[in-house]
């Protein structure tokens, strides 16, 4: 015997709740199901976007559902979608109604501390701020003032995580020795909200970008350089609607101009086969694809060789849209993916520039088989340990 047919009634007033959050745009959807097909979900487990759009023009959506936390916000059905589709604008929207009635579903629990780790002390991972600067002990990394080109805009995980702080003195050594003039915030520097905002915290990731925006204009701050693309697309594009406008560049983008300059001297070599993964948020998003692989071609005795997907369609680590913070099952990862193709170019190293990526590589590194037959590096280690003395 067939079960009976359900018959939903549209919500409206739920449908209304998601077009005034920012999600409007799924009315342009036409249900060709292409978000589908290209999203790195559906490499792993089964997730339709396709059916969260649709769900969403009727007010159908179960906020108690886990699968509103799913998407990485990766961009690759934006750029796929026949119709212009602002995919990532409607998981958001779900996600600010989720919030706004405390419901965090599965593996988006971690989400309430890290919403209170960032309203008491300015970052994601649970750190005093007080504890901000203190990678950089015995580096002699100048404290900004407006006599400086730069701001060195350092991000949390840098700041925080142990395998992380490695990275931001490899960029103040590097820096240092292009004669780049620049200092950092230390503790009044804070999270630049790109990730929570994603995870549809907007109230927190306006008072965060207020924050420091009003840091940045007390101390003068004119040219930003950053480590991490997330910041970089909070204050290349999100920050713009506080009617601010920054000089914003990624750390690859001013290395790539400093060595063609002549001020970043190779003295060094690193005779190995590397191979590049673009970060979602450097790539993707952002179109910067040649400044780290034009440094990499700079390095004497190393040898790029690149993955079957690179560029526009590189393979997500999964740390995108604060599913960094999220519980994801081993079986689930896209780094996992990612880190197999990597080994499958033959490559011993895999470079990458951002943080996400390098904490989800690392850890996959060591939990699936690559420990001893591939090596993670930051694109700015690789400089330092080339142009040191």
């Amino acid at each position: 015997m067939e079960a009976p047919v359900q018959h939903l009634e549209p919500i409206f007033e739920i449908a209304q709740e998601v077009s005034t959050a920012g999600g409007r745009v799924n009315t342009l959807c036409f249900q060709c199901g292409k978000c589908d097909v290209v999203c790195p979900w559906n490499r792993v487990s089964r997730f339709s976007m396709r059916r969260l759009i649709r769900q969403s023009i009727f007010g159908l959506s179960e906020i108690e559902s886990e699968e509103l936390w799913r998407c990485s916000t990766c961009g690759n059905c934006t750029r796929e979608c026949p119709r212009g589709v602002t995919q990532i604008d409607i998981a958001r929207a779900l996600r600010r109604l989720a919030t706004a009635y405390g419901v965090f579903a599965g593996g988006a629990r971690p989400l309430r501390t890290v919403r209170g780790s960032l309203q008491a002390e300015g970052n994601p991972l649970g750190f005093a701020r007080a504890q901000r600067a203190a990678w950089a002990a015995g580096l002699e990394v100048p404290e900004f003032s407006e006599e400086c080109e730069y701001l060195l805009f350092v991000g949390c995980y840098y700041a925080y995580d142990p395998r992380l702080k490695k990275v931001a003195a490899a960029a103040v050594r590097v820096l240092g020795r292009a004669g780049v003039s620049f200092g950092i915030l230390g503790q009044e520097e804070s999270c630049c909200g790109e990730s929570i905002r994603k995870c549809g915290s907007e109230d927190l990731f306006r008072a965060l970008a207020r924050q420091n925006i009003k840091t940045f204009i007390d101390r003068g701050v004119r040219k930003m350089v950053v480590l991490s693309p997330h910041c970089y697309h909070a204050f290349k594009h999100d920050y713009r609607e506080f009617m601010v406008n920054f000089e914003v560049v990624h750390l690859s983008e001013l290395l790539a101009s400093l060595a063609q300059a002549g001020r970043l001297e190779m003295k060094g070599a690193f005779p190995a086969r590397v191979t590049f993964h673009d970060p979602c948020y450097l790539g993707r998003h952002n179109g910067l694809f040649e400044p780290p692989r034009e440094l990499l071609r700079l390095v004497p005795g190393l040898e790029l060789v690149e993955m079957a997907e690179n560029r526009a369609s590189s393979l997500c680590c999964g740390g995108g849209g604060g599913r960094i913070w999220m519980d994801t099952p081993r079986r689930e990862r896209f780094s996992d993916l990612r880190l197999a193709q990597a080994m499958e170019t033959g490559a011993q190293v895999l470079i990458s520039c951002c943080p996400y990526c390098i904490s989800n590589f690392e850890d996959s590194r060591i939990n699936s088989g690559g420990e001893g037959r591939i090596e993670v590096r930051d694109l700015v280690e690789i400089i330092d340990q080339v142009t040191g003395n």
